[in-house]
């Protein structure tokens, strides 16, 4: 039985919110290494520390409540995606925000349920027009993208299944025409 999008939505929020404190103390960490002020800035290890603790949660309650068959597998894999994901890309960025939400949306494609044959594509897709932007916008409205990083790995996430599930009901005989011949 389809997940309802209700429950898919609300299983996307909760872990939204659950992610939003462990983005902030990892944020505060990575500040704090790359900080010139010693004195000031705060010991950077417990920050990140804490944030890297909370992730494996997330990561559980999004599989969970999304109702995914394989929920503790699930979960595990989408753990070591967001690290093989998030840490390179960050590295090539060079900057933590972008691959921060590589990584959490990486592993968000592989904890949230699917209800729709292969979702890899249009979710994969998804997350990469949402790092995009967020690697456009941190170097032109850092303020912007520092503030809604957070919310944008499990929602394009959702925006992409929800926009499969669209297509798969739609009648065959009201698709438009594709350019292949």
């Amino acid at each position: 039985m389809p997940l309802a999008p209700r429950r898919k939505w609300r299983a996307i929020l909760f872990s939204t919110l659950l992610l939003v404190p462990a983005y902030w103390t990892l944020l505060v960490g990575v500040v704090s290494v790359a900080s010139d002020d010693r004195t000031g800035a705060p010991i950077a290890g417990p920050w990140i520390a804490f944030g890297l603790m909370l992730l494996p949660f997330v990561f559980i309650l999004l599989a969970f409540a999304s109702e995914h068959p394989r929920a503790p597998g699930a979960a595990a894999k989408a753990m070591v995606l967001a690290l093989a994901v998030g840490i390179p890309v960050s590295a090539l960025a060079a900057d933590a925000v972008t691959g921060f939400v590589a990584g959490i949306g990486a592993g968000g494609i592989v904890a949230m349920r699917s209800d729709v044959d292969r979702p890899w594509r249009g979710r994969a897709l998804a997350v990469l027009v949402a790092t995009a932007w967020v690697f456009v916008t941190v170097r032109v409205l850092p303020e912007a993208a520092l503030l809604l990083a957070p919310i944008l790995p499990f929602t394009s996430v959702g925006v992409a299944d929800h926009l499969l599930e669209i297509r798969r009901e739609r009648p065959a005989g009201s698709r438009p025409p594709t350019a292949r011949g």
